[in-house]
């Protein structure tokens, strides 16, 4: 079937094309055939439509005064290549000499296309181009889109590319210039992407507008920890604040059911204890938040009676908090001799696990918290407020870093920020410099001496002594 769309002279209404296919290293089938009648090139503006359209052609046939056929120029888009450059532009003086398959030319390019998820390997997990749009520094930039990535490897993604804009202004509606936007929908169809992922927090109204013009399923920050957390989460309370934090997140979201919303049904995003599919509507979804508030609330009391009953039997509480990745539990294993999962990913440890440990001959109570992170979604802290109430019951919190992290400084920043928040600054705080096997000793010295911390190694246990002294002076 062949569709035909006439336009003027000032420009064409490209209707929606989201019905025609699409998918990894396709292109849509679809040829832009236009003329221009002052001798002009094709725009900065065919192009943009070329890469965001995933058109498999833009031409314009130049007409003269007399009106014949005079130049042509076309463009089409290309495969990864070592210039960068997204499309080609060629030139025909004149039509009679066009020399071109381009039906054939076309299934060679697509097959390009294809090569950039096939060149990967036989690997299944949806492929992510990270973007990061702001007015800071290029360096804060990158650091927090390392940190992104690192995200996305927890919730099992496969990061193929990532793509940094600084800019003062524009239209807010795209988050991102329309032209960078136009580079990013290019590159991802060179990478084989299926997922775009924000660094930051998109409001739905952009989210709408970027599927629109981009045709792939769009997450932010929020949302991809949001994801991991429902991987995670394992006990009937994690469980709960997790899918509470997902619906208060998804509840403006569901203004209109559109397609950026069903993009977020399945898969990164859409997964989770009680997946909340985006057809329920919002009267149904503020019910099942009362619900979960209630029993969240009921929570709340048994973790009280439990407390009061640990208080009356005089049993000190010792809280690990920290930046995630820091070595939380792999500290709380040595120290009780304990199995908890550890692994070099964020946000292993959800759910509060206590053991217990003897300091100078008493019995105390350990316990291992989820970790904190960078602009933590308030959604999701105040989802586990219920959790994190135990550490207004602990004598004493140790605070555990990553001393050989390059932001080692803002981690310790954002966690102190956060326990501000929680209104925990009044408790007596240990900072421990996690790692310092990996640094010299030099390093360790003046890092611990510069911020009051004490080093150890959370996998070597002789390491320790200086701590566990350093407890024991505050609890006893």
């Amino acid at each position: 079937m062949e569709y035909v769309v006439v336009g003027n002279d000032q420009g064409i209404l490209i209707p929606d094309l989201a019905r025609f296919r699409s998918g990894p290293g396709r292109l849509k089938g679809l040829r832009c055939i236009h003329t221009h009648l002052h001798g002009e090139p094709l725009s900065q503006e065919d192009l943009t439509d070329l890469a965001l359209l995933k058109l498999d052609l833009m031409l314009c046939l130049g007409i003269n005064s007399k009106g014949i056929s005079a130049d042509l120029w076309y463009a089409h888009l290309l495969p990864k290549n070592n210039s960068g450059q997204p499309w080609t532009v060629e030139h025909v003086p004149d039509i009679g000499r066009l020399r071109f398959d381009f039906s054939a030319f076309i299934i060679d390019l697509e097959a390009e296309l294809a090569k950039a998820g096939a060149g990967l390997g036989m690997d299944e997990r949806e492929r992510a181009v990270l973007v990061s749009v702001g007015k800071g520094a290029r360096r804060e930039a990158e650091e927090s889109l390392d940190e992104l990535k690192e995200l996305a490897r927890s919730s099992n993604l496969l990061v193929v590319d990532c793509i940094i804009q600084r800019r003062t202004g524009g239209d807010a509606r795209f988050s991102l210039g329309k032209g960078k936007l136009s580079e990013l929908a290019v590159r991802s169809l060179q990478a084989g992407a299926n997922l775009l992922i924000f660094d930051g927090e998109l409001s739905p109204a952009q989210v709408r507008v970027l599927t629109d013009h981009t045709e792939m399923k769009i997450i932010d920050r929020n949302q991809l920890i949001l994801d991991i957390f429902a991987r995670r989460a394992i006990t009937r309370e994690g469980k709960i604040q997790v899918e509470l934090a997902q619906l208060r997140y998804l509840l403006p979201r569901l203004i209109t059911k559109n397609t950026a919303m069903s993009r977020l049904t399945g898969g990164i995003g859409g997964r989770g204890p009680g997946e909340t599919k985006l057809e329920i509507n919002r009267r149904r979804v503020r019910e099942r938040i009362v619900l979960l508030n209630k029993e969240l609330k009921e929570i709340r009391r048994q973790r009280q009676e439990r407390r009061k009953k640990r208080g009356n039997r005089g049993v000190p509480v010792i809280s690990i908090v920290g930046y995630t990745n820091a070595g939380k539990s792999t500290l709380l294993n040595t120290f009780t001799r304990s199995h908890i999962r550890v692994d070099d990913r964020l946000f292993v440890t959800l759910d509060p696990t206590s053991r217990r440990l003897r300091l100078r001959d008493r019995e105390v109570i350990i316990t291992d918290t989820v970790g904190f992170i960078k602009d933590l979604p308030g959604d999701l802290l105040e989802a586990f407020a219920a959790t994190l109430e135990e550490l207004h019951e602990a004598e004493l919190l140790v605070h555990v870093a990553d001393m050989s992290n390059a932001r080692l400084a803002d981690q310790i920043e954002s966690v102190d920020r956060t326990l501000n928040s929680l209104d925990l600054a009044e408790i007596p705080t240990i900072l421990v410099l996690n790692k310092c096997d990996q640094l010299d000793e030099i390093q360790t010295a003046r890092l611990a001496e510069r911020l009051g911390g004490i080093p150890i190694s959370a996998i070597n246990p002789t390491t320790l002594s200086g701590l566990r002294k350093a407890m024991e002076d505050v609890i006893f």
